[in-house]
């Protein structure tokens, strides 16, 4: 029997790029279902009741939520030869940190530069500080977790598309105050699973501006 895997989304979601690219890593074939999030359909509340969310993974009819989770479901289904977190099991406990760290402080600050009015300024200080703390993480590895692309490199490379809206609502230049993230990401741009997924900034940005009113 074949598996049926769908995946309830948005474009512009960075946790729902997390799970694309995962799902392309693997080389998993997917029903992808863009997600109206102003009128939330009938499936995304079946499959998510609780926080009525995307992204949604569906694997033969059973619900997965929440990004990272999702992440971690489908390296574990689909092993492969390309695991996203490491055996070892403090390097794996190592990874699953910064990921959390990239929730709790990177998702939750730059939200506050574009969408709490008031905040920008502050915030945009706190976002440099945070990825400057992930700059010093990276040192000079070629990903997270060293040559391999894995879990830390997912969980963070979806805010790059953000890049542009933290730049225009917090006036800042986030690619020259953090150049080693900005070599990082390009080198994540150049695996497929990445460029396929993430879309332009200037979109993203546009979007964004749209929403708010903003020029």
């Amino acid at each position: 029997m074949a598996e049926e895997v769908i995946l309830l989304d948005f474009w512009a979601s960075m946790f729902g790029m997390r799970t694309r690219i995962a799902l392309e890593e693997k080389k998993v074939k997917f029903d992808y279902r863009e997600q109206d999030l102003w009128n939330k359909g009938s499936l995304l509340l079946e499959m998510n009741p609780i926080h009525k969310k995307i992204p949604v993974l569906i694997h033969n009819g059973k619900p997965v939520c929440e990004s990272l989770i999702q992440v971690e479901y489908i390296d574990e289904t689909w092993p492969g030869e390309n695991p996203f977190l490491p055996s070892d099991p403090y390097q794996r406990a190592h990874a699953k940190f910064w990921a959390d760290f990239i929730d709790k402080k990177v998702n939750v600050t730059a939200r506050r530069i574009w969408a709490i009015k008031g905040e920008e300024k502050e915030a945009s200080k706190e976002l440099i500080d945070i990825f400057k703390t992930l700059e010093a993480e990276l040192g000079d590895k070629h990903y997270f977790g060293g040559e391999t692309f894995g879990y830390v490199d997912i969980a963070l490379i979806g805010f790059y598309s953000w890049f542009g809206v933290y730049n225009k609502f917090g006036n800042m230049r986030i690619e020259t105050e953090c150049p080693t993230l900005t070599a990082w990401a390009q080198r994540c741009l150049k695996r497929e699973s990445v460029a396929k997924t993430l879309p332009e900034s200037e979109k993203v940005t546009t979007f964004i501006s749209q929403r708010l009113g903003v020029e």
